[in-house]
């Protein structure tokens, strides 16, 4: 994603504010890129009308694709953005998720951008089965959008894990850091790096009364201090925008977010599926589940998506 030239925006059909979309048009406005607006929609009972013919039933989804197209070029104009460079797409298709990868397989799409929903009563966010299944299997960059907006001078907080030896964790790692020094650059926003690790596991401090817990978290401490230092200088980066915590991710990283007032948090996401996502769980996803801001979430290096063929 160096210059998010082509932007695939997921229209949310159930409201008519698009923070999706007006996002994009805010992000294509800095690089010049190309958006589309995309939605995909099915509806069973048009598939069930035996009394029509094929060539009826095509008739009738085309009534309504044409009809959504009618809806989204509303909500561009009135988002003031009719002179954009902006296609509309909709298409007929009955899972969400693989109809996004399907366009980004094909077009090769530099970011896909998606609202979040909020629930009205807890006023937090809920993740639909589209935004994990696009987390763990979009190919491309994932923005998720929620109501932060983006000031001049803002934050942006970057996820590493630098102490991790693993060639995944380093090459992610440096993805991670590029992104969001290339997007500060873009909206005129500050770097801030966060690495968590975790304390002291409490069944060997119970099981091995010699063992020195203060020592061993010390220990720990200093060696991602030492990581993050070797890092932070190789990117740039001012050691006093790096922050090493011990505790979960999730917690970490949304405290940190919180403090910073951070408008976007970037981290990876390895993208587990089936019985070992089931087992490890996903970090990313813990994570995603917290903020209230918006996330950029990368994938590593030559990954490739198990929609693709």
């Amino acid at each position: 994603m160096e210059t998010y030239q082509k932007i695939l925006v997921v229209v949310d059909p159930t409201t008519e504010e698009q923070k999706a979309l007006s996002r994009a048009i805010e992000l294509a406005d800095k690089t010049q890129g190309k958006i589309t607006a995309f939605l995909s929609i099915f509806d069973f009972s048009y598939e069930m009308t035996t009394m029509l013919s094929s060539d009826e039933r095509e008739s009738m989804r085309q009534i309504v694709i044409n009809d959504r197209m009618l809806w989204i070029d509303e909500r561009i104009k009135e988002l003031g953005a009719s002179e954009k460079d902006i296609d509309i797409k909709v298409i007929w298709h009955n899972r969400p998720f693989e109809a996004v990868i399907d366009q980004v397989l094909e077009h090769g799409y530099d970011v896909v951008i998606k609202g979040t929903h909020e629930h009205d009563k807890l006023k937090s966010v809920i993740f639909t089965p589209t935004d994990w299944h696009l987390l763990r299997k979009c190919p491309c960059p994932l923005l998720l959008v929620k109501d932060h907006s983006w000031p001049a001078n803002g934050n942006i907080l970057a996820a590493v894990n630098v102490g991790s030896d693993e060639d995944e964790h380093q090459s992610l790692n440096s993805i991670i850091t590029e992104e969001a020094k290339h997007l500060a650059d873009l909206i005129s926003a500050n770097v801030h790096l966060v690495n968590s690790f975790p304390g002291t596991p409490v069944n060997i401090a119970i099981e091995i009364p010699e063992f020195d817990a203060s020592q061993y978290n010390d220990t720990m401490l200093q060696h991602h201090q030492q990581s993050m230092l070797t890092h932070a200088e190789k990117y740039g980066i001012d050691t006093a925008n790096t922050y090493i915590k011990a505790g979960l991710p999730e917690d970490v990283i949304d405290e940190l977010s919180q403090e910073l007032d951070a408008e976007l948090v970037i981290l990876g996401t390895i993208g587990r599926t089936g019985l070992s996502a089931a087992l490890i769980g996903n970090t990313a996803e813990h994570v995603i589940d917290r903020l209230n801001c918006d996330v950029l979430a990368l994938k590593p290096a030559g990954y490739i998506s198990p929609l693709q063929s």
